[in-house]
């Protein structure tokens, strides 16, 4: 086959098709493009604000006990451009694609897609509260995965097939195992067996990814008591007696248990928080809990002196898998002025993912520099459709 020259868009979709195949987490949770900037092109600050469900309390009895709407958001900002920088010559656009993409495309992209990935689940998963799994010990039972599941059921994530779970090979690899000797479909037994990995089990989607975020706990972890007299409703704040911990601990109150966010029936097991920031006695938290109205999520709040139990040991890394609903996560994309009076330039868009490459020639030094970059944003938008498994 003859070679042909490649044109800007074709480099371009080919940029996309090799993204969407690395972007295991990406791509799975919801990715949302906003074509407002197809023609002048997004800024970084720009402000998108994401409405959440709204939430009421059930009324006993014929009288009439109006609720007023409290329209409840979250505000994402696309507030990071990232990029790739390369260099490639007038006749390397003159070869077979397949061949550009295997030089030039697949490393260039693969190296995005890791940043972004690991980026994203990082900030993401330190806001996820529920946990399961047994710190120090990689997963190795269908119990955790169960016990995620539970986790997302209770909080009225929808099952459907859009749940994902994102483990590492380690975790892979001992789920594998213990997956070995339990019925299967032939296809399953197959991609187990012959490539090593699980591809659906236990509601989820399964996808092997070693960009999965570590935490290194705090100092202190041990005899941490409530020390808060002013403790309400809505309160994300709390002072603690004891305690150094670090942005994305989780913990849980004595005598503070979860409620159904619908019935408000007491689950029977306690609430759990993650700190949002490194503290030591003055930590920052969320989910916020109440105790009451709408919004109740705990049966009781926290009294001073109550014991405060945090995941892990202090100073220990652990790893943070993770099993999620797809609209627990957006991922948020814009177009990038495309600018004029340069040698190649194109933007393509495809399933949300928004990119950019540009390409012009460097008289002063004779080299010609292309760009690739990607302006996104991405945030937790209903962080209790996740649960991280410890390992």
């Amino acid at each position: 086959m003859a070679n042909s020259i490649l044109t800007p868009t074709a480099v371009t979709r080919e940029i996309q098709r090799v993204a969407h195949e690395k972007a295991t987490f990406i791509a799975t949770t919801n990715l949302s493009y906003d074509d407002s900037y197809a023609k002048a092109g997004a800024k970084i600050g720009t402000a998108l604000k994401i409405r959440k469900p709204n939430k009421y309390t059930v009324r006993t009895g014929k009288t009439l006990a109006a609720q007023d709407t409290q329209e409840d958001s979250v505000t994402l900002t696309l507030a990071t451009q990232k990029g790739v920088d390369m260099n490639f010559s007038s006749a390397e656009l003159t070869m077979e694609l397949d061949d550009f993409s295997k030089r030039i495309v697949q490393p260039a992209t693969a190296q995005l897609v890791s940043v972004l990935e690991y980026d994203y689940l990082t900030a993401v998963t330190k806001k996820v509260w529920n946990g399961v799994g047994t710190a120090g010990t990689t997963p190795n039972s269908m119990l955790f995965f169960g016990q995620a599941r539970a986790k997302l059921n209770q909080n009225l994530a929808p099952k459907d097939d859009q749940r994902s779970v994102q483990i590492n090979s380690d975790a892979m690899a001992a789920m594998v195992n213990a997956y070995s000797a339990l019925f299967h479909d032939q296809s399953e037994i197959k991609k187990q067996y012959r490539d090593g990995f699980i591809s659906r089990n236990s509601g989820f989607d399964w996808y092997e990814n070693d960009r999965i975020w570590t935490l290194t706990n705090g100092s202190d972890h041990t005899t941490v008591t409530v020390n808060d007299a002013a403790i309400a409703d809505g309160d994300t704040t709390l002072t603690t007696a004891g305690g150094s911990v670090t942005a994305g601990t989780i913990f849980t109150i004595a005598a503070v248990n979860a409620v159904h966010p619908e019935t408000k029936q007491d689950l029977g097991y306690l609430q759990q928080f993650t700190v949002t920031a490194d503290a030591t006695t003055s930590w920052t938290f969320t989910p916020a809990y109440y105790a009451s109205g709408a919004n109740q999520n705990v049966t009781a709040l926290p009294v001073t002196a109550a014991a405060i139990v945090l995941v892990g040991s202090a100073s220990t890394a652990y790893e943070q898998h993770l099993a999620y609903h797809k609209d627990a996560f957006a991922f948020v994309t814009a177009d990038l002025e495309l600018p004029q009076g340069v040698h190649f330039s194109a933007r393509e868009t495809m399933d949300g993912l928004s990119m950019r490459l540009v390409r012009q020639y460097d008289i002063n030094n004779d080299n010609i520099p292309a760009r690739l970059d990607v302006l996104h944003g991405y945030e937790a938008i209903r962080p209790e459709w996740a649960c991280r498994i410890t390992g």
